[in-house]
């Protein structure tokens, strides 16, 4: 079994630093695809509402015996739900999907701020950590002035920003302001959708004996960020776990710094 190391969290509990992600795995695959992960040595699970497989994630966890407390499950609240009770209410609907007590980590999927809602949101997230029914309470997709919006206004600090973040956009403000404010920068679509090309990165993972892809998962870890890769391959399932016995020296990190051009493969959260 793997053993991934855990980054502390501002609220009281402990994030696996490597996860599962199951953004666009089918409904009725999700099932099967963290069942594999469970047996890969993940415990982290990342879903969301809109994903619509947390039923599928929840059938794999009751089928998977592993003790709950053993398990870290994300799940996200999406826009059309945002405001105080309707809040509430969506939480209500995951949690019977999952067919779980609690969640160890419930974040706003994206700021949208058109709607300006996400401070009322906020309020019902923080009623829920209260209550015992989170863990945790964290955001996604989340800018600098969203976040500063945020922590004027209301109390508790997000555990987590879940951003896109891969080499081509390493964050590195955004990541610098998480880290002066004790919140957890986890990446989403850490390895860019596959897109591990880059001459840098074959070159590193030549000089390793690893694959691109682990490079790639490696330099997530050695900056402290959450990352959590999705695949339903097995081989690659088991892949993207094993990173934990090399490193990348000073060189290689640099080398990876180099590669920022700034390019999004997804929406910018000012407009979406």
């Amino acid at each position: 079994m793997v053993h991934v190391p855990t980054i502390s969290l501002n609220q009281g509990n402990a994030i696996p630093q490597l996860g599962y992600g199951v953004f666009k795995v089918d409904p009725k695959e999700a099932e099967r695809a963290v069942g594999m992960a469970f047996e890969a040595g993940y415990r982290s699970i990342d879903t969301a509402m809109i994903y619509r497989n947390e039923e599928g994630v929840g059938a794999a966890i009751k089928a998977s015996g592993i003790e709950r407390d053993e398990l870290f499950i994300t799940t996200k609240l999406w826009n059309d739900d945002q405001g105080y009770d309707s809040t509430l209410t969506a939480f209500d609907a995951s949690l019977k999907r999952l067919g779980l007590e609690y969640v160890d980590l419930y974040l706003i999927h994206w700021p949208k701020p058109s709607l300006d809602k996400y401070l009322d949101t906020w309020r019902a997230f923080e009623k829920l950590k209260q209550d015992g029914r989170v863990r945790a309470i964290g955001v996604s997709n989340f800018k600098i002035p969203h976040l500063e919006r945020l922590l004027d206004a209301t109390a508790i600090v997000p555990a987590v920003n879940q951003i896109e973040l891969h080499p081509s956009l390493p964050q590195n403000e955004l990541h610098d302001f998480h880290e002066t404010h004790g919140i957890v920068t986890e990446a989403w679509s850490p390895l860019a959708q596959g897109e591990l090309d880059a001459p840098v990165i074959v070159a590193l993972a030549e000089k390793h004996g690893r694959t691109p892809a682990q490079v790639v998962l490696r330099w997530h870890m050695q900056r402290g960020i959450v990352a959590i890769p999705k695949s339903i391959t097995p081989s690659r399932i088991a892949e993207n776990i094993d990173l934990f016995d090399f490193a990348l020296d000073d060189d290689d990190m640099q080398q990876m710094r180099e590669l920022d051009t700034g390019r999004r493969i997804g929406p910018d959260p000012d407009n979406f």
